[in-house]
């Protein structure tokens, strides 16, 4: 990715404590972080209360309060097309119609290859109680289905393409230290 305009505006869908928010400042000219949990916008209100060009908003990612081509710079990373438990088109859809022509948005989701890490992550959270048990006859490729209804899902390369492809956008997608998926939108 490019590195970020210090003229940018920059909008952090999912920002939750707002760990990504005091770095975003230093490069940005605003950052807006937004998440749908009031008790993770509490916390990131402490963890960013000295940052000057931030603001933090109570919001759904499908339904921004912003109008249309508001922001230089989108970000939706950590699996948050997944994790958000939203439609990925209505998400990615919304995120376009924020972002300025020429404009980037950003998704990240896990890499295939990650496979193995992430289910020995789940299983850690399962077996502490933060999860319920995780259910292994309706688990694999690329979905983890715990007993007590989570779902955990990730988006693939070619999921990425089939979303965007009737939108006026380009995409481009790369791969992370067999890690992270990460596909990055230009907004024509």
């Amino acid at each position: 990715m490019e590195k970020i305009n210090p003229d940018n505006r920059v909008l952090d869908l999912g920002c939750g404590y707002g760990r990504l928010i005091p770095g975003l400042a230093t490069k940005a000219k605003s950052v807006i972080g937004i998440d749908t949990s009031f008790s993770s916008l509490l916390l990131a209100k402490k963890l960013v209360k000295n940052i000057p060009n931030h603001a933090l908003f109570l919001m759904n990612a499908i339904h921004l309060g912003f109008r249309n081509n508001t922001f230089d710079l989108v970000i939706c990373i950590q699996n948050g097309i997944s994790a958000f438990h939203v439609n990925p088109k209505t998400l990615i859809k919304e995120s376009i119609r924020v972002t300025k022509p020429e404009g980037k948005v950003l998704f990240s989701t896990y890499s295939e290859k990650f496979w193995n890490h992430r289910l020995e992550w789940f299983q850690i959270q399962s077996d502490a109680g933060l999860l319920g048990e995780i259910d292994y006859t309706k688990t694999g490729n690329g979905v983890i289905v715990c007993q007590d209804g989570f779902r955990a899902t990730t988006m693939r390369k070619e999921q990425f393409i089939e979303i965007t492809s009737e939108f006026d956008v380009n995409i481009k997608i790369v791969e992370v230290d067999e890690s992270s998926l990460f596909c990055e939108i230009t907004v024509l």
